[in-house]
């Protein structure tokens, strides 16, 4: 599959979505969203992608909206708020949320507004040291959207995420490690074997429980420990009845690496 703005690769069971618009800083314009989406639903639907990794071409991961498509009123970013439907940039954070893979944010550098959000929406975030991340939002008039007042609060937490929003303050890569935004910082050479290395480790094991620990995770907030344990014992009993749990086994007890199928 083609698109302008976006480039999708497979390798070793990892689906990779690169934002490649490195001109404009792969801000959100033209197509771009609407083809985001259809390369989340590729990687989503395709069988053998495992894992799946979004990142971006050039110096920058994603610097939101594109602005200059604000101002002539040629943005399609808000094309449907009149109708019932929701717009594409909620499709695709609502679709990383539910699909039962790992997604990883490979933050190669800048990641304002939108692209911030898109970049808190997945799982994991690993972050080149020159990666910079902002809720600029206030500082053009606008409300923060793609999650971001869902996803930013549950990772720092509410006086953080409030304080990040209200001011539309910049912080670098090493800040967002401490808060808790980011799982890791690299310097930005390895950030690509890094993330791969860390997305085949994911892709080797088993899907099935992956996916329901990623179910689980998600709703920890609404669960109480009866119900989270009572959760758990419905997953084994899941994984039990699965050809992965007895090669999993099996393959502990021959000392060799196990050859998942998810099934």
């Amino acid at each position: 599959m083609e698109w302008e703005f976006v480039l999708f690769e497979k390798e070793d069971g990892i689906g990779t979505i690169t934002l490649n618009r490195p001109e404009k800083y792969n801000a959100l314009g033209g197509n771009m969203r609407q083809e985001i989406l259809a390369a989340v639903e590729l990687a989503c639907s395709d069988s053998d992608v495992r894992v799946i990794v979004i990142t971006g071409a050039g110096k920058a991961f994603c610097v939101g909206g594109d602005i200059d498509e604000f101002v002539s009123g040629t943005t399609k970013a808000i094309s449907n708020t009149a109708t019932s439907e929701r717009p594409t940039m909620s499709k695709i954070v609502l679709l990383i949320n539910s699909v039962e893979k790992p997604v990883i944010a490979a933050v190669n550098g800048v990641a304002a507004g939108g692209g911030c959000n898109l970049a808190l929406s997945c799982d994991i975030r690993i972050a080149s040291d020159r990666a910079r991340f902002s809720q600029a939002f206030v500082k053009r008039g606008v409300h923060p959207d793609w999650g971001g007042i869902w996803f930013l609060p549950r990772l720092v937490g509410y006086a953080k995420a409030a304080e990040l929003i209200f001011t539309g303050d910049i912080i670098d890569a090493e800040e967002a490690l401490r808060i808790g935004m980011v799982n890791k910082v690299v310097p930005n050479d390895n950030l690509p074997h890094a993330t791969k290395e860390l997305a085949r480790k994911m892709a080797k094991n088993a899907p099935i429980p992956i996916a329901l620990a990623k179910r689980g995770l998600q709703n920890f907030y609404k669960m109480d420990l009866a119900e989270a344990v009572d959760y758990e014992v419905m997953t084994i009993g899941v994984c039990w009845n699965t050809e992965d749990r007895v090669e999993g086994m099996k393959s502990f007890l021959e000392k060799r690496e196990p050859i998942f199928k998810g099934r």
